[in-house]
């Protein structure tokens, strides 16, 4: 099974308006093929951070939606609604059940 996934973590304070500028987002997103899925994860353990989980059908897709101009318009709002920087993880899917 093939497959990309990155995981971002993050914080803020204003989680009510990061999620109305991820749903936005995402309607647009959905009509131009973006990720496979996303997930968006509470930590019961820190409050304020949170996790993002998208799938992509490969690291090449995942790069083609990192270099759109609207994702880069909403990573430059997204950053400004987050409490500090992201930290990323970039993995290869090597089992899916």
């Amino acid at each position: 099974m093939a497959g990309f996934v990155q995981i971002i973590e993050w914080t803020s304070s204003r989680i009510d308006e990061v999620e109305a500028l991820s749903e936005e987002f995402r309607e647009d997103a959905a009509q131009q093929g973006g990720p496979v899925r996303l997930l968006v994860l509470a930590d019961r353990d820190k409050p304020n951070t949170y996790r993002t989980v998208v799938e992509f059908e490969s690291q090449e897709s995942a790069m083609a939606n990192s270099a759109r101009e609207d994702t880069s318009a909403f990573a430059q709002k997204m950053a400004a609604l987050c409490d500090g920087p992201p930290t990323f993880f970039n993995g290869d899917v090597l089992h899916q059940m």
